[in-house]
């Protein structure tokens, strides 16, 4: 371990963190990761995302509508926050559907250029930040949980396999440029699927409707991904769906993308001779 790394650890005993806790299991992870630090956590869980069982792991959870902004921004500096991380999908979808917005939320909203995940988020950094609350980058707690470089499984990619990688990887340095989605599924240096709205499973599974077999699914990061938000993650599930599909190979950005439950998902992956690799980002 660097003594950059050993540094970034004492900091963090240190300090307070602020957690804006979305959907599914980043936000545990990253209270799992403050804890290993020493660091301490001041968390608000969204009642419309996150999951319940949050109160059972973190000690200073405040619950808040999705569209209550102020009310956030106020718990965080009454817990004396100057840095938070925004870890779990928050659906933007429901901004505009099931929640009801505060006056704080409706003005960000209103001067917003475009209402697209990234510039959402985007709208809530920039208020906090008029606050002295800065958005860090979400995986700063949890660093080891990164993907490294290189093949992860006992099976190394195919030369075809390496083929599709690179041309998912060139394919995904046009799209990021587009702000669509993270993932593209290729066969025989084909496209199949691109990831839009539907999610990176829903994505797999169609490709596997089209072309059941043979397929390389490549998950980025973009050229100049915002580590603050909209992470690419992979785990158990994503290799489920893999199976189901046909995929025969995985490639996620190294140093860019969580790994959840990483253990069992190579397990999962050697047992049906899917491989993983670790690639470098797309440009």
């Amino acid at each position: 371990m660097s003594e950059n790394i050993f540094a970034k650890s004492r900091e963090s005993s240190f300090m307070k963190f602020g957690l804006i806790a979305g959907n599914g299991q980043f936000p545990f992870l990253v209270v799992e990761g403050a804890k290993k630090q020493g660091a301490s956590l001041a968390v608000v869980a969204l009642k419309e995302e996150t999951d319940k069982r949050i109160e059972q792991v973190a000690e200073n959870v405040v619950w808040v509508g999705i569209g209550q902004l102020g009310k956030m921004i106020s718990f965080f500096k009454d817990q004396g926050v100057t840095q938070a991380i925004m870890a779990g999908q928050v659906k933007h979808v429901q901004i505009f559907s099931g929640a009801l917005p505060d006056v704080r939320m409706l003005k960000m909203l209103w001067n917003l250029p475009k209402r697209n995940t990234d510039s959402l988020i985007g709208g809530v950094a920039d208020e906090m930040a008029k606050e002295g609350i800065e958005l860090i980058d979400s995986t700063y707690l949890i660093q080891d949980r990164l993907a490294p470089d290189g093949v992860l499984t006992k099976r190394n990619p195919s030369d075809i396999e390496r083929q599709n990688i690179d041309y998912g990887l060139h394919l995904a340095h046009e799209i990021a440029r587009l702000d669509l989605g993270q993932t593209i599924v290729v066969r025989a240096s084909a496209c199949v699927a691109i990831e839009a709205m539907e999610g990176t499973d829903a994505t797999i599974l169609r490709a596997g409707e089209l072309a059941n077999g043979k397929l390389t699914v490549v998950k980025v990061a973009k050229p100049d991904q915002d580590m603050r938000f909209d992470v690419p993650v992979v785990g158990v599930p994503t290799v489920e769906t893999m199976i189901k599909a046909g995929a025969t190979c995985l490639s996620i950005t190294a140093g860019k993308t969580l790994i959840f439950d990483r253990d069992e998902m190579l397990k999962l992956a050697d047992a049906n001779r899917i491989c993983v690799v670790g690639s470098g980002c797309a440009d």
